[in-house]
């Protein structure tokens, strides 16, 4: 691949020390701007020969002043592809003078700053059909796009020109026809500006016709023979077989959550799931899940874990239980901070090879283990002389390399036993090995995402240790990057120093992650933040006339364009995110205004749900849950006593994605709050609509009225 997909604190000796290393790679040479900055994938530039500045008003004014085009380069620290550019490109001095000569080069964090990636990602996919990054973009002084693309090879190779052939050519292209470039840049920007318009006055229906199209759209991409959706390479996407859990439970479609429950357990037996270590890569480059890009995401972590949880509900499968656990702890070995922060990321290379970290060979196996050890790790995860993987980016592949799959999953007792000893003895040699970069930044949406699927996953598989570390982290969230009283989320926290970004996907997700954490608690601090939150979501980024959600605020200086993010891909968009929170939110609250707001987000990308149903899987997920008045548990009592907590477990216990759990204290719904309680034990008012059934605490019954399928 010539790019990463855009569906799309460092330890040891790992992919670059930042700061350090770039003073290293550089010897002799200073720093240059970006060292004064606190991305992780901007330190990593900071030694290189070329005269970066970060995304702001003095690389702005310096490319008017000189009347030169910009070079922007998007990408992120553990983009594997952005990585082999810096080596080739970026760290040669005859590529740097010609930048330094002809250009005003900008390094922009994809991850510090989706709403300037999204702008411009959007210029190269119409333009050439494709995106990924590192994303290299040409710009005039004004910001306006003319040229652009993904990676860029040193030398010219399979029809494309390397990437000093193109700085030329693009430099002389605004020497001699610069009249033409700016026209052109001025066409493709009111495009950019025409596709973000949405009709407020849409009126396109949507229903149970809409989510039945979609289950079918989607049952029709499903791979059968390997599971999954598509072909190579295969993403996860959970927020499809989220929906198709919704869509068989809806319309008692046993296809549906078959291919859903195979799916799960294909990708947890494949490669692309750490096997010794738990935790999901980012994608799969084939179509066995075989084969990872071995990178992993703490967003994609979290929506897997939210995946695998629900699974497990739906099916009692143990297996998809353990796979849950393994990555729940997999975040919280090597992803959690000390002070209950969540990391964003880690790197697919180590010591310059993609896998290095995670790959085997059959000889070192054979050393490493017993004869009997070596054999049944051998057959358990299909390791062979010749090895399944090869570096194909890097100039000298490791030989013999083998990614860990669940090749033979049978075991007998004995085997059980033995399997344990090798598998310590193959932990301990793989934490002496050098760990991939870990990117220790710190993004509000993504750690709303964790802190939720965490909060489920604890509360689920009866593990306090899970809803703890959620608490932790919506204790870090509200004392280091919310600003109360203001309705400021900072979009990034690093070091102590929080970023001066606000985005949408950052309220949504943590107000989604706060109703998770409430619901496995009921502690009504949890839903009184949540409530902060989504007032301030409402107030900055809710086009009340438009309808949805904007990406950004009024305020957010040097955006060509002001969106409203509607697609569902490696991330589900702010605006889907939101949607289905607010949706939540007013069930719990009895909040009609959040209602409404959610519905016209629904109704804004209607069409959108109808024609294109796979660019908007979470979406779906609103509409959904937009269909009836969702049942409703309410328990009251002391939220803090055994007895709320056996029946929280029962109501988690059942699929029933269309329902809400609360409790009677906090700023719950007048209805809640009026029920009347025994200080001495909990009980639970199992309700739907404005009818409610007489009060239980009987686990048995609180599972019966939630296991009624919903009328389709």
């Amino acid at each position: 691949m010539a790019a990463e997909p855009a569906l799309a604190s460092v330890r040891g000796a790992g992919r670059m020390g930042l700061v350090n290393d770039a003073k290293e790679k550089g010897g002799a040479r200073p720093m240059n701007r970006l060292g004064k900055e606190k991305s992780p994938y901007l330190l990593q530039h900071a030694g290189n020969p070329v005269d970066w500045f970060p995304w702001g008003d003095e690389a702005f004014a310096k490319a008017r002043k000189e009347s030169k085009p910009i070079l922007l380069s998007i990408g992120y620290s553990t983009c594997h592809w952005c990585h082999v550019m810096e080596r080739e490109s970026f760290e040669d001095e005859a590529t740097a003078a010609l930048l330094r000569e002809h250009f005003v080069s900008i390094k922009v964090d994809r991850e510090e700053r989706p709403d300037v990636d999204r702008i411009y990602m959007g210029f190269v996919q119409l333009t050439t059909g494709g995106g990924g990054w590192p994303l290299n973009v040409f710009l005039t002084p004004e910001l306006k796009p003319f040229y652009g693309g993904t990676y860029f090879p040193p030398e010219p190779k399979h029809g494309r020109p390397s990437f000093r052939q193109l700085l030329g050519r693009v430099a002389e292209l605004w020497k001699d026809r610069r009249g033409d470039v700016e026209e052109s840049a001025m066409d493709i920007t009111a495009r950019l500006r025409s596709m973000a318009e949405h009709d407020p006055a849409n009126a396109f229906p949507a229903g149970l016709r809409e989510l039945h199209g979609a289950a079918q759209a989607f049952l029709h991409e499903f791979d059968p023979l390997h599971g999954g959706f598509g072909g190579a390479p295969k993403f996860p996407r959970p927020s499809q077989p989220l929906f198709l859990l919704r869509a068989a439970r809806r319309f008692d479609d046993t296809t549906a959550r078959n291919a859903v429950l195979y799916t799960c357990e294909r990708m947890a037996s494949g490669g692309m799931n750490d096997q010794l270590g738990g935790g999901f890569a980012r994608y799969s480059v084939d179509e066995r899940w075989l084969v990872p890009h071995f990178e992993k995401m703490l967003y994609d972590n979290a929506q897997l874990l939210q995946l695998y949880v629900e699974a497990f509900v739906a099916s009692g499968d143990a297996f998809l239980a353990d796979a849950a656990r393994a990555t729940a702890d997999y975040v919280l070995r090597d992803m959690a901070s000390p002070d209950g922060a969540f990391y964003s990321a880690e790197d697919a290379d180590s010591e310059g090879h993609e896998g290095k970290f995670y790959c085997w060979t059959q000889a070192e196996l054979r050393t490493l283990l017993t004869a009997n050890e070596s054999v049944l790790v051998e057959r358990r995860f299909g390791v062979t002389a010749e090895g399944n993987f090869v570096d194909h980016s890097h100039p000298s592949p490791l030989p013999g390399q083998n990614v860990l799959s669940l090749a033979d999953p049978k075991l007998s007792e004995t085997e059980k036993v033995l399997l344990e000893s090798a598998l310590g003895k193959m932990r301990l040699a793989r934490a002496a090995r050098v760990r991939p970069h870990r990117d220790d930044k710190v993004l509000a949406s993504w750690n709303g995402m964790m802190l939720g699927a965490l909060a489920r996953a604890g509360v689920v598989l009866e593990a306090p240790v899970y809803v703890e570390a959620a608490e932790r982290n919506a204790a870090f969230i509200r004392e280091q990057m919310w600003e109360a009283g203001t309705g400021v989320l900072h979009h990034r926290w690093r070091e102590g120093e929080r970023d001066g970004v606000q985005l949408l996907e950052g309220h949504a997700n943590v107000v989604a992650g706060m109703v998770d954490l409430y619901e496995a608690t009921l502690d009504p601090r949890h839903l009184a933040f949540a409530v902060e939150v989504a007032e301030a979501m409402v107030k900055q980024f809710h086009d009340a006339k438009g309808g949805g959600f904007w990406q950004t605020t009024a305020d957010t200086p040097h955006l060509l364009v002001r969106t409203k993010d509607d697609y569902d891909g490696a991330e589900p968009s702010g605006n889907s995110v939101a949607a289905l929170a607010l949706l939540r939110m007013s069930a719990i609250c009895g909040r009609a205004d959040w209602r409404r707001a959610a519905e016209g987000t629904v109704r804004l990308f209607a069409q959108r749900l109808h024609q294109m149903p796979q660019a908007v899987p979470h979406l779906l997920l609103a509409l959904d849950f937009m269909q009836q008045e969702p049942k409703r548990v309410v328990l009251v009592g002391d939220w803090t006593c055994g007895s709320t907590a056996s029946l929280l477990r029962a109501a988690h216990a059942v699929h029933e994605p269309n329902r809400v759990i609360l409790g009677n204290h906090g700023p719950v719904d007048a209805f809640a709050r009026g029920l009347p309680s025994n200080p001495e034990y909990t009980v639970a008012f199992c309700c739907s609509g404005t009818a409610c059934e007489p009060p239980t605490r009987d686990r048995k019954a609180v599972r019966e009225f939630l296991g009624r399928r919903p009328a389709s």
